[in-house]
């Protein structure tokens, strides 16, 4: 049975009744759920979210990093200014070899440097090798370039360096002075720009003068510092005491740029300032190793003396002495000559009392000889009278003698014993032949014999062994040619006749080349035979000679032949290797060289023959 619509239209609001009940009573439900209840996050989801946070951080460090990485390329690696200060924006890289406009300087001046780090360590004395790229830059500027290329090309340039000490590079930090630098000052834009112009003309005006102030104060500071450090106003002369009215600029050229005063010992600089020697290597040690005037890098090691003309200039210049009641002019160069007089004279002074007003006598042995001869000149006719009366006049044994008693008296016996046995005609010193037949019994060479007379010597306080000269006279007198030379007994094959000519001389010489084996070493003449030998190598000079004077008809002689001989030790004449005769390891060597060869023509001798290089 269809139900009429009066009863549909109650079906349909009954239906919506309870349909927003359900709706309500859900609703409700969800409500009184209590927070206990909802499921809590598991420890996977917290480890995703603390690895997330991790990433972040790790990801914003990376990024400072690189930023801070991205800052310092930007940097000079050793004056730490930026790239952007430079119009061109040049810079160069700190590692691998120069480039070649500074190759080809190294080369000019012969240096042996080929890489930009052995450059750096010479010039800046900072040592490159070991850098970082996270911490250090890897380039530096076109300013810091120059400076080493004018180091080397010795250009008279000042160059302006703008570190006192050398750059302190750290890694990246919170506080990290590479990346936060632009942070400190505070913009202009941030200033007040409503000011009127006028205004704001004068307040820059005034800016500019107080900074132009604050440097110069700045300035004034450093040269009283300087001038503290250096400390040198008893020491050295001002210019005040120039005796002549000299223009400024000269005086400034004379002075010490430290101390202002007259240079004394002046040293020049790489970057051509004069200093006082004191005075900047005070400044190098205290402030650091760079010009006190224009801040160029310099050492001590660079230190020169100035020319020689700017010295004579320096030492001609007429100073008034101000030792009070002096006032005397005398040149700078002879100004320490003349000080010393005054201190004599003071120094007269202070021991006049001693002597109550009477003169101070110095010690004997500190005067010259001409006051110690004025002082014992009464002793000495004393004992000129003395030893003409008693002794034949031998004044040299009477003081001598005084002076053995006075070393006995004094028990100083062991200068007693030796100064008597130079009396006696011993000495304590070996006799040049003896020491000279030392020296060739155990073979000593010239160099070696000479260290062990300068080690004894000094030891021993005595000359024991003579010195090189006397061996060399007393070698004359035995070398062969120095007396008619003979031997006793007479030797076999030797000619007894003590005039050795030249007639007999071919006996010696063998008659062909095959007369010695094939594994000759060497040849031994006889003296004489050797004589020949060096005539006949001579055949060819002699005959020139003889027609450069127009001798030709006189070739049978007689020669007159001037020879120079000697003596000396052989070292290691061993043989190293090879099967040869069996040598000493030492040996002496008497050779001889033919200085000039004359032939008599009427009643001159006529040289023919020279040696150019004895």
């Amino acid at each position: 049975k269809a139900p009429s619509g009066d009863n549909q239209e109650a079906n349909k609001e009954k239906a919506e009744k309870v349909a927003s009940l359900d709706k309500g009573t859900i609703v409700q439900m969800d409500a009184a759920v209590p927070v206990a209840e909802k499921p809590l996050l598991t420890d996977t989801d917290l480890n995703h979210n603390n690895q997330a946070l991790e990433k972040d951080a790790d990801n914003l460090k990376m990024q400072e990093n690189a930023a801070h990485q991205a800052n310092l390329q930007q940097l000079c690696r050793i004056c730490g200014v930026s790239f952007k200060t430079d119009r061109y924006k040049r810079s160069h890289p700190v590692h691998g070899p120069v480039d070649s406009e500074t190759q080809g300087l190294l080369r000019k001046k012969e240096k042996r440097a080929t890489s930009w780090p052995d450059l750096i360590a010479k010039v800046f004395k900072i040592d490159v090798r070991g850098d970082i790229d996270t911490i250090h830059p890897t380039r530096f500027c076109h300013n810091c370039w120059s400076i080493i290329h004018r180091k080397f090309s010795n250009t008279p340039c000042e160059v302006y360096f703008p570190r006192n000490s050398t750059m302190d590079w750290k890694s990246h930090s919170p506080n990290c002075t590479v990346c936060y630098t632009a942070r400190r000052g505070v913009k202009r834009k941030n200033q007040p720009s409503n000011l009127q112009l006028g205004k704001r003309l004068k307040i820059i005006a005034e800016r500019a003068r107080k900074t132009k102030s604050v440097k110069k104060q700045v300035q004034v500071n450093n040269k009283n510092l300087m001038k503290k450090i250096a400390n040198c106003k008893k020491i050295h002369l001002s210019t005040k005491l120039l005796a002549v009215d000299y223009p400024a600029d000269f005086v400034k050229s004379i002075s010490c740029q430290v101390c202002e005063h007259i240079l004394a010992d002046p040293v020049e600089t790489t970057c051509s300032h004069l200093f006082c020697r004191t005075c900047i290597l005070k400044c190098l040690k205290v402030m650091g190793s760079y010009c006190p005037s224009c801040r160029y890098p310099c050492f001590p090691t660079d230190l020169v003396s100035p020319v020689k003309s700017f010295l004579n200039i320096l030492n001609s210049l007429a100073v008034r002495c101000p030792v009070k009641e002096c006032d005397e002019e005398v040149l700078l160069g002879k100004y320490c000559h003349h000080l010393s007089s005054h201190k004599e004279v003071k120094r007269k002074e202070i021991y006049t009392h001693v002597n109550k007003g009477g003169r101070p006598r110095q010690h004997l042995l500190s005067l010259t000889r001409r006051a110690q001869k004025h002082r014992l000149r009464e002793l000495k006719l004393q004992v000129k009278t003395f030893a003409e009366k008693e002794e034949g006049g031998d004044i040299k044994a009477v003081c001598l003698t005084l002076f053995l008693l006075a070393l006995r008296a004094r028990n100083e016996h062991r200068q007693a014993d030796e100064l008597e046995a130079i009396m006696q005609g011993k000495g304590s010193g070996l006799h040049p032949a003896v020491c000279l037949a030392i020296r060739v019994n155990t073979f000593l060479s010239c160099s070696q014999y000479h260290k062990m007379y300068r080690t004894v010597k000094a030891i021993s306080g005595r000359q024991i062994f003579q010195p090189l000269h006397a061996l060399r006279t007393a070698e004359k007198a035995l070398l062969p040619g120095y007396h008619p030379f003979e031997w006793k007994p007479p030797l076999k094959n030797v000619s007894t006749n003590t005039e050795v000519g030249i007639i007999d001389g071919l006996s010696g010489l063998p008659h062909s080349v095959d007369d010695y084996p094939v594994d000759t070493i060497a040849k031994r003449f006889r003296y004489d035979a050797a004589l020949v030998s060096a005539l006949m190598d001579l055949e060819e000079d002699i005959l020139e000679g003889m027609k450069a004077q127009d001798l030709n008809d006189y070739l049978n002689g007689p020669f007159t032949v001037v020879v120079k001989e000697s003596c000396d030790g052989m070292g290691d004449v061993s043989e190293k290797h090879g099967s040869g005769p069996p040598v000493p390891e030492k040996a002496v060597r008497f050779s001889f060289t033919l200085m000039n060869i004359s032939i008599a023509h009427g009643n001159e001798n006529i040289r023919i023959f020279e040696e150019a290089k004895p």
